[in-house]
């Protein structure tokens, strides 16, 4: 048999496996279109290297291991070059000038501050020392129920003079 006739016959059964190469690449790929990428690339470099190919080795296991080398070398890729997917400015959310929240921040101070004095300590010690209702209660001597009372008024005050 001539080497032109066994090369014929080889190409035969690459034809024949196609359908196992399409099976195998949808493991690698969840879209057809990529996973028919990865069996043409299979095939090309398979085709253009057919001459390797040990006479007595299993050919699918031979395709098989190309695709698998071909993935893997497209995943270290996309992994290494992956373009603009952390610092791209244009993924990024707008952020809003701090000026803004500079005055808000002083709004707010100045409104905690025309607060009586016992909701104004009950609030601060809550939302300011990151405090429990709990701790306040025993800070104050009082009962829970008077904190949250408290608190609750002056959030309606602050939303009161800041509206």
């Amino acid at each position: 048999m001539t080497a032109h006739a066994s090369a014929g016959s080889m190409s035969e059964e690459i034809v024949e496996l196609i359908p196992a190469l399409r099976a195998f690449a949808r493991t690698f790929y969840q879209h057809q279109n990529d996973a028919d990428d990865l069996v043409q690339e299979t095939l090309l470099r398979a085709l253009s290297n057919i001459d390797h190919f040990q006479k007595g080795t299993r050919l699918k296991s031979w395709l098989f291991t190309i695709m698998r080398n071909i993935f893997c070398t497209r995943y270290r890729i996309a992994k290494r070059e992956a373009v603009g997917v952390t610092d791209c400015v244009s993924s990024q959310e707008s952020v809003q000038p701090v000026q803004e929240w500079r005055v808000l921040g002083h709004e707010i101070e100045a409104a905690c501050v025309k607060l009586p004095e016992k909701y104004r300590t009950a609030f601060e010690y809550i939302f300011i020392d990151g405090r429990s209702y709990e701790e306040a209660a025993d800070h104050f001597h009082c009962p829970i129920g008077t904190i949250k009372s408290r608190v609750n008024r002056a959030r309606k005050h602050l939303m009161t003079e800041l509206n």
